[in-house]
């Protein structure tokens, strides 16, 4: 049986296979590109080259995966997950992966005002992209409950890190929204975020959905002001929520008109997950 199949190798992906790595497990990686693997320091996993968003062929494994990481994001466009629809109808036939762990969004749960939000609340996508990752889920739970594979689903929100800060945003100066008005956020460091996924690997419990994040979410306005300070840049200015309802793309209203704290205690509870970076003020400087 292979150990690690690893979907999807971008940063987290690489923090993921380090990890795997470490630990004395061999992992496989899966590219678009064989050039992907360029400026990794040894030792080099060995990949794969595959396209996902061609048509279903046949695709040569050396065996089975024990934990396959689904970290690529779905195609642009539609609400369904084509490439992961694609990806399994090739491989389930013939390499049935034992676990499956799969990176989805905490954008699932959609605006819920600020509430506190577990994983027993219904989801209620408000944007193509989540439901795109609602659509994975769902699809990846069926496959779970016909026995083709175990899956851990990670519902994940904001990620920083070393490479990951909105550093760019910070000198073109946009706006953020006013302290009094700003929605709740969560985030979760890079690094804690790829041991999330390993510990989900091992997790000895039953196919499972966990919210994940540090525990401690702010707004995204916060977030913003502690980035400038910890980089010593001048803090963003403020607009009111309906300023920005009038200048901000689509994009950019989706994270501010949607409000949610991420309870993680199943996190804790069950894979016994805590941060090592448990809010901003111990993962910003990691970044520097």
């Amino acid at each position: 049986m292979l150990d690690v199949l690893i979907v999807g190798y971008g940063d987290i992906g690489r923090r993921v296979a380090r990890l795997e790595q470490a630990d004395g497990r061999a992992v496989t990686v899966l590219v678009r590109r064989p050039d992907k693997l360029a400026d990794d320091p040894p030792p080099q996993p060995p990949a794969i080259t595959h396209d996902l968003d061609a048509a279903p062929t046949r695709f040569s494994l050396p065996d089975r995966p024990a934990t396959l990481y689904w970290f690529a994001p779905p195609a642009d466009g539609g609400v369904e997950d084509i490439r992961l629809d694609r990806f399994l109808q090739t491989l389930l036939p013939h390499h049935r992966p034992g676990r499956l762990v799969y990176i989805s969004t905490s954008g699932v749960y959609g605006d819920c005002q600020g509430a506190w939000v577990d994983e027993t609340r219904p989801p209620a996508p408000r944007t193509d992209r989540a439901r795109r990752r609602l659509a994975a889920e769902r699809c990846l739970l069926a496959r779970a409950e016909r026995g083709d594979m175990e899956v851990v689903i990670l519902r994940v929100p904001g990620i920083y890190g070393p490479g990951r800060l909105p550093i760019e945003r910070l000198r073109q100066g946009i706006p953020v929204i006013t302290p009094g008005e700003a929605p709740y956020s969560n985030r979760i460091h890079a690094d804690d975020l790829a041991r999330v996924c390993v510990a989900a690997a091992r997790y000895p419990g039953p196919t499972r959905v966990f919210n994940v994040s540090d525990g401690h979410p702010t707004t995204m306005t916060d977030y913003f002001m502690q980035v400038a300070r910890w980089l010593g840049m001048p803090p963003p200015p403020c607009i009111s929520l309906a300023e920005a309802k009038t200048c901000f793309s689509a994009s950019q209203l989706s994270f501010v008109e949607e409000s949610r704290r991420l309870d993680t205690r199943l996190l804790r509870e069950q894979i016994g997950f805590h941060p090592l970076y448990p809010d901003l003020a111990h993962g910003l400087p990691a970044c520097l």
